[in-house]
């Protein structure tokens, strides 16, 4: 059990209640009986969660849609384990799913994850999704720092250089200031 699956197990056994129902579907190789899962009407959300997390990390393309509803969940920790199974699965549709996600202005206080999994997809979406939604952040008085952070943070890790005008904006930002002159340095160096 590697250890995104083994954080992903203790938290889903304590929200079921550590029942027969969790340990099955943590242990069973039935991707049929996983793909049930997330099409049978009144599954709980940790069952649907853990399918779909099963199934992404096998490849498995039918976890998709689930596993992006999941990338935009409330609940960090289930965006986290999301993106964990979508760059596994490969999937060609996750870079403009994140993307969306992330640029969504209605949905950005949970941007933080989709935009670290454009960073790690390293897809062609994924600087001009960054660079976009790290404009709207530089607004006087926008709450959202962590995304504005996490924006110039991969937008240096990409070297995209395009993106270092809107690197550049984010110098004067006391809390996005270091972070921004090191992608500049290496989107220019």
């Amino acid at each position: 059990m590697d250890e995104e699956l083994r954080s992903l197990a203790h938290r889903l056994r304590e929200e079921s209640g550590g029942g027969p129902a969790c340990e099955r579907l943590l242990t069973t190789g039935d991707r049929e009986e996983l793909a049930g899962v997330l099409t049978e009407p009144q599954q709980p959300l940790w069952a649907r969660e853990l399918a779909a997390f099963r199934l992404g990390c096998a490849g498995d393309r039918r976890a998709f849609e689930s596993l992006v509803l999941l990338l935009n969940h409330r609940d960090p920790e289930r965006c986290v384990s999301a993106a964990h199974a979508l760059y596994l699965l490969a999937d060609p549709r996750t870079p403009r799913a994140a993307a969306a996600l992330a640029t969504n202005e209605l949905r950005v206080a949970y941007a933080l994850t989709p935009i670290r999994l454009l960073t790690r997809l390293r897809a062609p979406e994924s600087a001009p999704a960054l660079a976009t939604v790290l404009g709207r952040r530089l607004a006087p008085g926008d709450a959202h720092w962590r995304v504005a952070l996490a924006c110039v943070e991969g937008l240096g890790a990409l070297g995209a250089r395009e993106t270092a005008p809107a690197v550049r904006a984010a110098l004067p930002h006391p809390r996005l200031a270091a972070a921004a002159s090191a992608a500049l340095a290496r989107l220019e160096g």
